[in-house]
């Protein structure tokens, strides 16, 4: 097995292609702009043919995900710690609607 060096935020994409993610979702802000940027230019990713959304804020990033987890499928969503307050209530509301994905 090949051994990488990869920063924190690469990790994460990483494991998110490799755990079978069909889609990401992003409001641009450090430091979780580059979860998303990773993904986007990663070769397997491409190959996956990962669907990948820059989104308006952070609700629409969070509503983006949950549609498609509402269809059996993988999602993530990135943002920084303050975005969870715009999209609080997609977030608080997802727990009760069955998210599959």
């Amino acid at each position: 097995m090949e051994k990488i060096l990869l920063l924190g935020d690469e990790a994460i994409a990483l494991g998110a292609i490799h755990a079978g993610l069909s889609g990401v979702y992003a409001y641009p802000g450090t430091p979780s702009t580059e979860i998303t940027e990773f993904i986007q230019n990663n070769a397997t990713a491409k190959e996956r043919k990962i669907h990948s959304r820059w989104c308006t804020n952070e609700k629409t990033a969070m509503e983006a995900a949950l549609g498609m987890s509402y269809a059996g499928k993988r999602a993530l969503v990135c943002m920084k710690h303050v975005g969870m307050n715009v999209c609080a209530d997609a977030f608080v509301n997802s727990a009760v609607t069955g998210v599959n994905g």
